[in-house]
């Protein structure tokens, strides 16, 4: 497997990596209170979130995000897999911002003050999706491309290929 490490995706990556990093070790040393109104928040989106009790959900969101950090800063980690994890936790946050009552303006997707820091967490839905449209509309990814014919040449008469001396 090729790594294909491109210049243009490091000022992103680093950004947030550095950013989602630091939100999970901070995490990491949550007390009670702070653990109990993560949780409260999360549960309020996502019911199925009530199932854990609030240091271990605490504890499992400081993982995912040290992990998805980690995954953003580490130069061997491929950039739509990264993004596959960017979109998804994204994707969750900004499902908070719509489902949680009090973060947008009446009939509408614009923030309240109390919702504006989870509705500029769409960025980092958008970088996400474009390390994964990229990443899937590589030349070499695309539906239907044939492998290049072997040269005439290097076949012998009993038609495996071999290399030209």
């Amino acid at each position: 497997m090729a790594l294909r490490l491109k210049v243009h995706h490091w000022p992103s990556r680093l950004a947030v990596g550095a950013i989602v990093l630091d939100s999970g070790l901070t995490k990491r040393a949550a007390d009670e209170q702070a653990a109990a109104r993560l949780h409260l928040f999360a549960s309020n989106a996502y019911p199925l979130m009530k199932r854990l009790d609030a240091r271990t959900f605490t504890k499992l969101l400081s993982y995912g995000e040290v992990a998805l950090g980690a995954a953003l800063l580490l130069p061997f980690v491929p950039a739509g897999v990264a993004g596959v994890g960017l979109t998804a936790f994204s994707a969750g946050l900004l499902g908070m911002y719509l489902r949680t009552p009090g973060m947008r303006q009446q009939g509408s997707l614009r923030p309240t003050e109390q919702g504006l820091a989870l509705a500029q967490d769409v960025w980092m839905l958008g970088i996400g999706l474009g390390f994964i449209v990229e990443e899937l509309s590589r030349p070499d990814r695309l539906v239907g491309k044939s492998k290049p014919a072997t040269p005439v040449s290097q076949v012998t008469r009993t038609g495996v290929a071999c290399s030209p001396r």
